[in-house]
Formats: C-alpha cells, structure tokens, sequence
C-alpha cells in the first residue's frame, strides 16, 4: 500500500496500539469525559462527548450549541468501530486509500455507518476492544485528535 496516506494509517494504528488500558472503570469514563469537556473549553469548540463500555452508556454530555445531530454521528461512528474495531477516523483514510467508501465497499448503509474521525475504541490490554470513546462537533480529524490528545496525556500520567 505504497500510497499518499501508508504514514497516516501506520500512525493511527499506532495510537490504537499504544493507547490502551489495563482497566477501564465507570470513573475511568467520568474521568476520560470530564477532561475531554476540559479541553474543548480551554480551547473554545463545542462539543458532545460519548462513552460507553459494552454497549453500557457511561458518560454523556453535551456543551451548549450541540444537539441531537451529534448525538446521530456518534452512533454512526460507533458503529464503524464496533463493526470493524478500528477507529472511525482509521476506517474514512483506509477508504479514502482505497477510492472507495463504507456502502459500495462493505454493503453498510451510510446513515447508519459514518467512516469519519471522532469514535475511538477502548482497547484493554490482553483483551482487546471493549467499548468507545466518541466526540462530534468538529472536523473528524479533530474530533479524533480531541480524543486522542486527552487519552495520552491521561495514559502517561
């Protein structure tokens, strides 16, 4: 795959590789939500964040200016992640690769799937995926990057 975008896609593997748990508890998602929220209004973006741990709602809260629309794209997203346990933002450059997209590639309906950045998944060590993270309100590669930025920084600390 000697193409434009092998880099991106070596890296966003990269983070589902190294960010990952070795436990994640209910307060793990309150924890992981609150300083989502943190960031986006340290830096003045709105946004609706998601998190669910075996199809278990954990942590859910929306900033003034979102509405039911991004709480739509986080279950399109969420279903990209769970039907192919990537992120969804890893899934929209992988098609993008390919010239292609979800619906003529897979069969999936795009109002139900949404390959665009913003779904992460929660991977536990040794266990593999056992949820998602989401954010929608941005760009999608925003949306991924808020979500990845926050799990680094709380993964090393």
């Amino acid at each position: 795959m000697e193409n434009k975008y092998e880099l991106l896609l070596a890296q966003l593997l990269q983070q589902e590789s190294d960010l990952q748990f070795s436990a994640f508890t209910n307060q793990t998602a309150v924890e992981i939500g609150s300083a989502i929220l943190s960031k986006a209004q340290s830096e003045n973006k709105l946004i609706a964040v998601d998190i669910r741990k075996n199809g278990q709602l954990l942590f859910h809260a929306k900033m003034d200016g979102t509405g039911a629309g991004h709480d739509r794209w986080i279950e399109r997203k969420n279903n990209v992640v769970k039907h192919f346990g990537h992120s969804s933002y890893y899934m929209h450059v992988l098609y993008k690769s390919w010239n292609t997209n979800v619906k003529d590639s897979e069969y999936l309906d795009p109002m139900e799937y949404a390959t665009e950045g913003g779904s992460f998944p929660i991977l536990i060590k040794n266990t593999g995926a056992v949820g998602t993270i989401a954010v929608s309100g941005l760009e999608g590669h925003l949306d991924h990057e808020m979500i990845t930025a926050t799990l680094e920084k709380l993964l090393k600390s």
